[in-house]
């Protein structure tokens, strides 16, 4: 199940968008049932913690395959431990922002980053796409904040949240345009291997956030069920990283950001009969045209020539 094995299984023309479609299916299926942890009785902080040790298993499968070959020069650790610091640190900062705020304005503005990947990688590694890319990135970024957008009375009584929401947005953005970059100076695996050592130290700030005053659910549906969820996060996270290897990450971005949710969707409606109010089905309609024009798109392949109607 490795993005290394899944990579080798396809074509290189191809072999960015079964690694994307992977994750897309995992994240999915992790979005679908991640609110089970919680409402078990275990605290999101501690969810973390479990998250970053199921990257240990994947980050050694992958490794082994690289025959433990992981890339030690100063510039391969700087970029692989600033990958992991960047999307760890961020989801520190989100249950700051979650705790202070309402979930439903901070999820859609965190959702936005790819607009930051986006424009790194378009203004500094001079990525281009055609027109139909051009098109599905578009809608990609109209659906994405519809998926988490769900109006609820009360609203927030200060605005102490939207900064670090901003910071999160930032942070995961510049996450994803850094794991493309990184690819020029080191292998995958060893990107993602950092990532796991990122992830692993910042588990004692996790620890310390959680409020253990309350009752923490210590049993088989707590950690375990929290564990078996988590490894679709921590192995989607692994084809990601392969996923940007090998194509475009102005395609890769948007099209994880907006399939995933899509997913999600698509699973709740299907198996927990979760029926999505207007809003989302027309996020859902966004995201499906999205994906399917990313997917398409002639020059989402990493390294091939534009293609007259491309983007300047």
């Amino acid at each position: 199940m490795s993005g290394m094995a899944i990579a080798g299984g396809s074509r290189p023309g191809k072999a960015w968008l079964a690694n994307a479609f992977v994750t897309v299916i995992l994240w999915g299926i992790w979005g679908a049932f991640s609110g089970l942890s919680v409402q078990h009785g275990f605290p999101e902080t501690l969810v973390y913690c479990v998250w970053a040790l199921t990257m240990i298993p994947p980050a050694l499968v992958v490794l082994a395959q690289a025959r433990w070959a992981l890339d030690r020069s100063p510039r391969a650790v700087a970029y692989g431990l600033t990958i992991g610091l960047l999307g760890a640190g961020g989801q520190m900062i989100l249950f700051y922002a979650v705790a202070r705020g309402p979930a439903y304005l901070i999820f859609p503005i965190i959702s936005l980053s790819p607009v930051i990947t986006i424009a790194l990688s378009f203004l500094i590694m001079r990525e281009r796409t055609g027109k139909l890319g051009a098109l599905g990135i578009m809608l990609a970024l109209l659906a994405l904040p519809t998926f988490d957008f769900a109006p609820a009375g009360g609203g927030a009584a200060s605005a102490a949240w939207l900064l670090p929401a901003l910071v999160v947005m930032l942070c995961w953005g510049v996450q994803a345009y850094f794991m493309k970059a990184a690819n020029a100076v080191m292998s995958a695996e060893s990107i993602f291997v950092y990532m796991m050592i990122a992830g692993l130290a910042l588990i004692p700030v996790a620890w310390t956030m959680t409020d253990f005053s309350r009752p923490v659910n210590w049993g088989l549906d707590g950690p375990w069920l929290t564990a078996a969820i988590q490894v679709l996060n921590a192995i989607g996270a692994l084809t990601l990283v392969f996923a940007f290897r090998y194509g475009k990450a102005i395609i890769v971005a948007p099209l994880a950001n907006a399939g995933a949710p899509l997913a999600t969707a698509l699973l709740s409606l299907a198996v927990l009969g979760v029926v999505p109010g207007p809003l989302k089905t027309v996020g859902i309609g966004l995201a499906l045209i999205a994906s399917l024009l990313l997917a398409i798109a002639p020059d989402a392949k990493d390294g091939e020539e534009d293609r007259e109607g491309n983007i300047n």
